[in-house]
């Protein structure tokens, strides 16, 4: 009955998981506000998501995407970002087969045409057409001339454009960066005339969504751009914990009808959850959505029965717990020297006292604004801290590593 084969939880990046868990607030924007606004021709900022490994941002991305595709809407696959590739290339490419799916083709008119044959050098050369030239940015006109192609053949079918780009941290060439960020800004804000009831044009924007995701030293390479005209087209989101009551409401399904898994006969059988597992569960992963699913798959796996009881969500995390720790640690020495410096500091601290002046007391320091900026930036970019008053931890498994929290489970 329970074998890996039958497990709903994936703790493998890029996925998305049978067993989800929060982010409601995400989804809810894209079934309730960007795709609606952008069927009704209104303009609608690009999204965002960044934070430290394990949070989850590829999966809520990949989650969006397979539900806009699932309404019949235009959907690029995940656009990994190497280090080392070209974006530009990998992005026309995926425009392409948009195209294709959109039905443009080069025979219908000789200006789409022009546009393919343009974008299909991208893909074969990507920045490599800039070199030597002295008319300007080519690939970033050319994937912003097809994204219009698309995004009128959209309008004319009713559904939405969605691209998603990922690694977005590892394009390390600010010009290329800079033709990517503008082409696709310049195509989600751009207006055509269209008519509409009685007889009248009107301006309207195009059904395009950008969804890009990166972790937090993404935020840095795009810092030259954030003013007014990066403000207004992407809309940026830091990552956090789930909250154990979303986590919870994840696993109840095991706890009050079972999860449905094929019995080996043609049907389907059900494993339930006894609520002191779900609880273990939700302890031990501290929020965070990776150990959350490396958990519950390691409990599934400490038996085979049609129940997961208590004993076996212990025994699945002591299983799991070497592995959790590692992926702390990777989160951990992430941080620049200063900022983990803080952070340990801080959790050295009792919660009460995490004070800037104490944490900068702690740093041997002579006063809290000579910590203010890297505290700033592990609240505002990075989702480790919140600032306050008192500061707190929004990385729980970072707190609970750091002081007498990380969970060991007896046997």
């Amino acid at each position: 009955m329970r074998s890996p084969v039958t497990s709903p939880f994936s703790p493998g990046s890029d996925t998305v998981p049978q067993v989800w868990a929060g982010r409601i607030e995400h989804l809810s924007d894209w079934r309730d506000v960007v795709r609606p606004r952008l069927i009704a021709g209104l303009p609608e900022r690009g999204r965002i998501f960044l934070g430290e490994p394990g949070l989850g941002k590829s999966s809520l991305a990949r989650r969006i995407a397979r539900d806009a595709a699932a309404a019949g809407d235009w959907v690029t696959p995940q656009l990994r970002i190497p280090a080392g590739t070209d974006p530009l290339k990998r992005v026309a490419e995926a425009l392409l087969q948009l195209a294709d799916t959109a039905g443009l083709t080069a025979g219908r008119e000789a200006r789409i045409g022009r546009v393919l044959a343009r974008v299909e050098s991208v893909s074969v050369s990507g920045t490599g057409l800039t070199l030597g030239r002295a008319d300007g940015p080519e690939p970033y006109r050319a994937l912003f001339d097809l994204l219009l192609e698309i995004g009128r053949a959209a309008i004319d079918r009713g559904n939405v454009v969605l691209i998603h780009l990922d690694e977005m941290q590892n394009i390390s060439d600010a010009n290329v960066l800079s033709q990517l960020l503008v082409a696709l800004g310049d195509a989600i804000v751009h207006e055509v005339e269209v008519d509409a009831p009685g007889g009248v044009r009107i301006a309207r924007t195009l059904p395009i969504a950008v969804y890009l995701t990166g972790l937090p030293d993404f935020a840095d390479a795009v810092d030259a751009r954030r003013g007014a005209t990066f403000a207004r087209r992407f809309k940026v989101s830091v990552l956090e914990a789930i909250s154990d009551e979303d986590l919870t409401a994840a696993l109840w399904e095991f706890v009050v009808h079972g999860w449905a898994v094929p019995d080996g006969e043609g049907g389907t059988s059900r494993v339930t959850m006894e609520p002191e597992a779900a609880v273990t569960i939700v302890d031990a992963c501290k929020g965070e959505p990776f150990l959350f699913q490396l958990a519950g798959e390691q409990a599934w796996y400490a038996g085979t029965g049609a129940t997961i009881t208590a004993a076996e969500a212990a025994a699945g995390w002591r299983a799991a717990s070497r592995e959790a720790a590692a992926h702390v640690e990777r989160i951990l020495e992430r941080l620049p020297a200063r900022e983990r410096q803080f952070v340990e500091a801080m959790a050295e601290l009792d919660p009460d006292d995490r004070t800037l002046k104490r944490i900068a007391q702690r740093l041997g320091l002579t006063s809290g604004t000579q910590a203010g900026t890297t505290a700033q930036r592990l609240d505002t970019i990075r989702g480790v801290i919140d600032r306050g008053r008192r500061y707190t931890f929004r990385h729980r498994a970072v707190e609970a590593y750091l002081t007498s929290g990380w969970p060991t489970l007896p046997a």
